[in-house]
C-alpha cells in the first residue's frame, strides 16, 4: 500500500488539549471486524466486551520528563533539549534532539537551571537535529535523577498547545507504569483507572505486562510513498516468562487476547514462535506493521485515534482492515471524537 492512502482531513478542534476528568470517561468506539458494525460507547463500557479468563496485555513503560530548556554558553540563546535515551549511566551520556539545531555544535556547553546548576557538553552530531551530550555532574546517581526530574517537563506532544502542568505528570502516565524509559506515553493505556482495572479483574480478566520504551521514532513522519521501504527507529522491549504464560494459556483455552495499544502489539509481534505462541525475549525492535499483515498473538486491539499518515494509523488499518478503519475515522470526525494522546479510544474486535 501507499502512504498517500492514509491521508485524511482532521479538524483541528478535535485534537484533545486536556484529558477527561476521569480516565474511563473518555469515549469508546467499538468496531466489529466480521460485520463492520460500529458502536458509540464510553471507555468504562469495555467491561461488556470481555469475559472470564480473557487477557489484556499492557505496556508497563514509564514516561520520564524528557523535555528540558537550557541556554547556550556565551550567547545565552534558549535551547530545547529533548532527552531520547541514556547511552551510558557512568559517563552520563545521552542521545538528545536539540532545537534550534543549527546553533548547537560539538564542543558547545549548555546550561540548565536559574543558577546553572546543571551543565552538559555536546560531544557528537548524530542526525541533523540529533546530538550526543555528556552531563557534567559530580554528584551521585540519585541526586542526578532528582535534578533531571526537577528541570524536565512532561513531554507532551507538540500538537498540545499549552505548557504541561502538575496534572500532566500523573495523567500522561498509565496507572500501571513501572519501568522508566519512554519519551511518549502508550496512550491506549491512559484510559484505564485503578478502579476500572479492579472491576475487570473481579470479572475474571487477566492482565499480562510487557515493556516497550516508546521513542520519538514511533511518531517520526514517514517520508517514502512505498511503505515497504520505510525503516522504523529501533525501540527497546522486554517480554518475560510470566507474560508468556498468561497469554499462551489464554490462547490454548480459546480466550480473547487484547493488545492495549500499538506499542504492546509491536512488542508481541516481535517475539513469537513458529507455532504462534508468545516467547520471552529482550532487545530492540524496528518492526513496522503495515497492510497486508497476519497478526500472530492478539485478536483484539484498543488504540487511540491517530494522526494521518503515521505508523500508528497504518498498524490499526492492518489489524481492522483498511476500508473499515477509514470508515471508522470518517465516523469519528462526524461524531466529534477527540483525537490523539488525550483523546478517545477505539476497541477493535
Amino acid at each position: 500500500m501507499k502512504l498517500s492512502q492514509f491521508k485524511f482531513d482532521l479538524p483541528l478542534n478535535l485534537i484533545a488539549q486536556n484529558p477527561t476528568k476521569r480516565r474511563e470517561d473518555s469515549r469508546l468506539m467499538v468496531i466489529f471486524r466480521k460485520t463492520g458494525k460500529m458502536e458509540n460507547k464510553y471507555f468504562r463500557d469495555v467491561l461488556d466486551y470481555f469475559d472470564d479468563k480473557d487477557v489484556m496485555v499492557v505496556n508497563n513503560t514509564k514516561v520520564f520528563p524528557a523535555r528540558m530548556y537550557g541556554r547556550k554558553e556565551k550567547t545565552g540563546a534558549r535551547i530545547e533539549v529533548f532527552l531520547l535515551r541514556e547511552l551510558n549511566k557512568t559517563n552520563r551520556l545521552w542521545d538528545v534532539i536539540v532545537d534550534p539545531a543549527r546553533k548547537i555544535r560539538v564542543g558547545n556547553k549548555l546550561y540548565f537551571g536559574e543558577n546553572d546548576e546543571l551543565v552538559a557538553e555536546v560531544i557528537d552530531n548524530t542526525t541533523s537535529r540529533g546530538r550526543t551530550i555528556r552531563f557534567l555532574w559530580d554528584g551521585n546517581e540519585e541526586e542526578f535523577r532528582k535534578i533531571l526530574y526537577f528541570m524536565g517537563e512532561t513531554p507532551l506532544p507538540k500538537y498540545i498547545k499549552r505548557k504541561p502542568d502538575e496534572e500532566d505528570r500523573e495523567r500522561y502516565q498509565t496507572v500501571y507504569a513501572k519501568y522508566e524509559g519512554a519519551v511518549a506515553a502508550p496512550t491506549a493505556g491512559l484510559h484505564f483507572s485503578k478502579e476500572l482495572i479492579k472491576r475487570l479483574e473481579i470479572q475474571g480478566i487477566r492482565f499480562a505486562e510487557v515493556t516497550l520504551h516508546t521513542g520519538l521514532g514511533t511518531f517520526r513522519p514517514i517520508e517514502v510513498e512505498d511503505l515497504s521501504k520505510h525503516k522504523m527507529d529501533a525501540e527497546y522491549y522486554r517480554i518475560d516468562d510470566e507474560a508468556c504464560r498468561i497469554v499462551n494459556n489464554a490462547k490454548n483455552t480459546g480466550h480473547r487476547i487484547c493488545s492495549v495499544g500499538t506499542t504492546t502489539m509491536r512488542a508481541m509481534e516481535s517475539s513469537f514462535t513458529a507455532e504462534k505462541y508468545l516467547k520471552p525475549s529482550e532487545g530492540w525492535t524496528n518492526h513496522f506493521i503495515h497492510p497486508p499483515y497476519n497478526f500472530n498473538i492478539a485478536d483484539s486491539l484498543i488504540t487511540n485515534f491517530h494522526l494521518p499518515k503515521t505508523s500508528l494509523l497504518i498498524m490499526a488499518c492492518a489489524f481492522a482492515g483498511y476500508d473499515l478503519m477509514m470508515e471508522a475515522y470518517k465516523k469519528a470526525i462526524k461524531d466529534k471524537y477527540r483525537f490523539f494522546s488525550y483523546g478517545d479510544a477505539m476497541l477493535i474486535l
